[in-house]
């Protein structure tokens, strides 16, 4: 019995010892996850990237006002028809080739008009001859009245059939030059410069007079386009127009080559009340016969210049909700949006009619990124 309570306080004292170290030792891991929460919660918050952009400065210059709008090429145009009946013999030209005023497009079969031509040559001889006969005897009667050998009435007959034989001839004579020019027309020349179209009548048909059209032919140079502006523009238009011609540009939709250049020739007499616009019409030579009939262009046209214009790069402005915007960049190094007003463009430069003043810097690429108050790192350099 007396060795038992020694064994019970060693285990007493044994759990005692025990306890008190699984207590320190919780306490130890409590102080180390307390303190690694602390140094997670004290560490400072990681300072925000710089967006890469491109910018540009705002800039003041002369920036020409134009108007901008789709044309329709236009073009002169003659149907050749056949002035006389008959068989077409030959056509002396590849269709769709370039044709010269004066150059020799058709022939039709001339031997009827040739014989007709005799026939009427022949008539005005023997007419003539009649007349011939007609005058001297009206000669001779006139000299018989005065010596009183035949009457009056005789004489005023005889005078009568010389007047009728004359008509006759001159009759005659017009008749002789119908043959001739029908004779003229079995050979067709081009009526002007110009492309040829299709041949709708070959060889060994029979044509008509003023039937169907042998061939179409549309002149290319000078070749005419038709475009409508705003009506707002009429006064500007009249005003420039009474000082120089209006130059305009043509481009045909996308073509690498460079746009024609020609001159506004007509204003039409009426503005369209359905569309508010009125049609206009350039002139251009077309020497590399780029434009064509039917065909679909922008066109450009120049009416003046504006001086000391607040220009910037089109790409800077933003399409937002409350409308156009650009990034500024501060002194800072950040930027802030502000909205801008621009009524045109011109080579991809913006004409600014508010919103910014000269000498300022407006993002021109990364606008995507930015947001108020962002801070921008420059990629490009602003003094090349």
């Amino acid at each position: 019995m007396d060795g038992h309570p020694t064994v019970l306080a060693r285990s007493k004292s044994k759990f005692l010892f025990g306890s008190e170290l699984g207590f320190w030792a919780t306490f130890f891991l409590i102080f180390l996850a307390a303190s690694g929460c602390s140094k997670e919660q004290a560490a400072p918050a990681p300072r925000p990237t710089a967006v890469p952009v491109v910018v540009a400065k705002v800039t003041q210059r002369a920036m020409p006002v134009q108007l901008t709008a789709i044309g329709n090429v236009g073009g002169y145009t003659v149907s050749v028809e056949a002035q006389v009946a008959g068989e077409l013999l030959e056509v002396h030209f590849t269709e769709g080739d370039f044709v010269h005023k004066g150059q020799l497009l058709f022939t039709i079969d001339p031997r009827p008009y040739e014989a007709a031509l005799a026939q009427r040559q022949a008539t005005l001889m023997r007419d003539q001859a009649v007349a011939a006969n007609r005058r001297a005897q009206a000669q001779r009667i006139s000299k018989l009245l005065s010596d009183g050998v035949v009457s009056p009435s005789d004489a005023e007959a005889s005078t009568s059939a010389a007047a009728a034989a004359e008509a006759t001839v001159a009759a005659d004579e017009a008749e002789l030059n119908t043959a001739q020019l029908n004779l003229e027309y079995c050979k067709i020349y081009s009526p002007m410069d110009g492309r040829t179209g299709a041949v709708l009548v070959k060889p060994g048909n029979l044509v008509k007079v003023a039937d169907v059209p042998i061939v179409v032919i549309k002149r290319l140079s000078p070749i005419p386009v038709d475009f409508t502006v705003p009506q707002e523009y009429l006064p500007d238009i009249k005003k420039y127009l009474t000082v120089r011609p209006l130059r305009v540009e043509a481009t045909v939709p996308n073509s690498s080559g460079r746009p024609e250049v020609g001159k506004l020739v007509f204003v039409d007499n009426a503005i369209d009340t359905t569309t508010g616009t009125i049609r206009v019409r350039a002139l251009f030579e077309n020497s590399s016969n780029t434009l064509w009939p039917g065909l679909y262009v922008n066109t450009l046209m120049t009416l003046a210049e504006q001086s000391n214009a607040i220009v910037i790069p089109s790409q800077a402005i933003t399409a937002g909700q409350q409308g156009s915007f650009v990034y500024v960049v501060q002194a800072d190094g950040t930027v802030a949006p502000r909205a801008v007003a621009s009524s045109r463009s011109v080579e991809g430069q913006a004409v600014i009619d508010k919103g910014l003043q000269p000498g300022e810097t407006v993002v021109t690429d990364g606008q995507v990124r930015l947001v108020p108050g962002a801070r921008v790192q420059i990629k490009n350099n602003l003094s090349n």
